[in-house]
């Protein structure tokens, strides 16, 4: 390492998690609790339990996919060799350690819909694949080699607990190589990565089928995992930045500047037209083959309930970060791209609530406590465990072998 950057940047920085961040935190999560207890107990109206069944799952799934995208995010650097983001890579790491968690609270979440039919009763309801039954349905008994509550839950958990194993293995290896030196992890953490993009490649559209295309089992969409992971990558881009951009606020990661929010800028702002390229693939390819069982999907979201939404989902998600971020300036601010960031994270909540709401709670959906309350509740849940795993080590990998390029980062 230069003398240079020796003396001008501290290495063994540290985050230290308290004051208002903890504190804001855990009283989210509080909140979280309260608004969920309201939807189960205090309520007696049937479609509040289907409402917070289906926030608990909007939410959970949503934090799945952030810490998942964080593991994503890793593996792509050390697969491509990216210099310019050594600097920030503690950020996705401690994406990638809360992954674990994550995927528990979903599993443990999709399994309780399973079991009350709350969720999936479009495939798991009684007696849709027994021929007699007056409740016999044809098309889902057809797919009932597929989706069925074993097979479900054995997909759920092996294609979790693989991210999960390897976002620890490839947080453990950063941590080695700050102990060790040398190349040995480094090349470790290329050679998993490599492995981890192609399974995750694969399996992410299957996960993205069961957990939430099979909401309603009668539809389907060989688009809908690339739509999926497209708002997955984005939402993740958007809290890796956002972090970024208050550790930096707040006087730490003085190592990172302009240019490193440039590219975070510049990959927000290219995922965002990707998002929008495969759900308007999706949407055109439907409408314009005008078949029943497919335009069905979207004749639900044009109702009177979500048709204003639908709407909305495309102006925040597509063109305000498009006319928002286009030039170079914009993504060199960092209170524009901050707020571009915290606008897309909340659009991506949107976009998750128009996948789930129709197929769960359908002509019933509603806005208020329950759906505000879990969000702050996850939102909590999320930062109180991401940044107690930030504190834990120095906040810059200082023997990764290209931190020098990443602390001369310049476009």
């Amino acid at each position: 390492m230069g003398t240079h950057n020796q003396h001008t940047h501290n290495f063994t920085q540290q985050y230290e998690f308290s004051g208002k961040a903890k504190t804001w935190s855990l009283i989210a999560i509080v909140i979280g609790i309260v608004a969920i207890a309201y939807g189960f107990l205090l309520d007696p109206a049937e479609n509040h339990v289907e409402r917070t069944f289906a926030n608990l799952l909007l939410m959970s799934y949503y934090f799945t996919c952030v810490c998942a995208a964080g593991a994503f995010f890793l593996a792509l650097q050390y697969v491509s060799q990216a210099g310019w983001s050594a600097g920030l890579l503690r950020i996705p790491q401690a994406f990638a350690k809360v992954l674990p968690i994550a995927a528990v609270i979903l599993i443990i979440i999709c399994l309780s819909g399973l079991l009350t039919h709350n969720l999936y009763h479009h495939w798991n309801g009684e007696g849709l694949t027994v021929k007699g039954s007056p409740e016999y349905d044809p098309a889902i008994a057809n797919k009932a080699a597929f989706l069925n509550v074993p097979f479900f839950t054995i997909r759920q958990v092996v294609f979790l607990g693989i991210y999960s194993i390897f976002a620890i293995a490839l947080a453990r290896f950063s941590n080695n190589e700050d102990l060790e030196g040398g190349l040995k992890n480094y090349k470790k953490s290329f050679k998993i990565s490599a492995i981890f993009l192609v399974i995750f490649g694969f399996t992410t559209p299957i996960w993205a089928f069961d957990t939430i295309m099979s909401l309603e089992a009668h539809w389907f969409s060989t688009m809908f995992g690339w739509y999926n992971f497209a708002a997955m990558w984005v939402s993740g881009l958007c809290v890796i930045t956002v972090t970024a951009i208050l550790l930096k606020k707040a006087g730490y990661m003085n190592w990172l500047n302009d240019s490193h929010f440039h590219d975070l800028g510049k990959l927000v702002f290219a995922f965002s037209i990707f998002w929008t390229y495969v759900w308007f693939a999706q949407f055109l390819l439907i409408w314009y083959a005008n078949m029943p069982e497919e335009t069905v999907y979207f004749y639900k979201r044009w109702e009177p309930e979500y048709k204003l939404w639908f709407w909305v989902n495309i102006v925040i998600n597509f063109v305000a970060p498009v006319l928002i971020l286009m030039t170079r300036d914009a993504k060199r601010r960092t209170n524009t791209l901050l707020g571009v960031c915290i606008l897309l994270l909340m659009g991506h909540w949107l976009d998750y609530y128009l996948m789930i709401m129709p197929g769960t709670v359908e002509e019933h959906p509603g806005f208020g406590v329950i759906e505000i309350g879990t969000a702050l509740g996850f939102a909590g849940l999320f930062s109180f465990l991401m940044l107690g795993q930030l504190s834990r080590k120095p906040l810059v990998p200082k023997n990764h072998p290209f931190l020098e390029e990443s602390l001369h980062h310049s476009i």
